[in-house]
């Protein structure tokens, strides 16, 4: 049996989310998850193009609040909990993330 190797771009570092922040992102992304079906059944009822375009745009807007909730998480525990335990490094670690999302 071949081993599987870790994606590159995942760390291998985990977070225990309590039950109130995991139901918080989830519902989050079923919105999306609904929006996004909703969206291909558009497309293949051949919707016309601008309306398909306002339901992208509202996803991509519920994806921004899934990330705004994500992040705002992950500052409150594992960056501050990092810095408080002297790992500096997290800093770095979240200036490369905001720089991805800011693209």
């Amino acid at each position: 049996m071949s081993e599987m190797k870790a994606c590159p771009h995942c760390s291998e570092r985990k977070k225990k989310r309590t039950a109130e922040e995991q139901n918080a992102l989830l519902r989050r992304l079923k919105l999306a998850e609904g929006q996004i079906r909703g969206i291909r059944k558009m497309v293949e009822e051949d919707a016309y193009c601008p309306d398909i375009l306002i339901q992208v745009s509202a996803v991509s807007a519920a994806l921004n609040s899934f990330n705004k909730e994500l992040l705002a998480c992950h500052i409150r525990s594992c960056v501050s909990e990092d810095i408080r335990n002297g790992k500096e490094e997290a800093i770095d670690e979240f200036v490369k993330v905001m720089q991805k999302l800011m693209k």
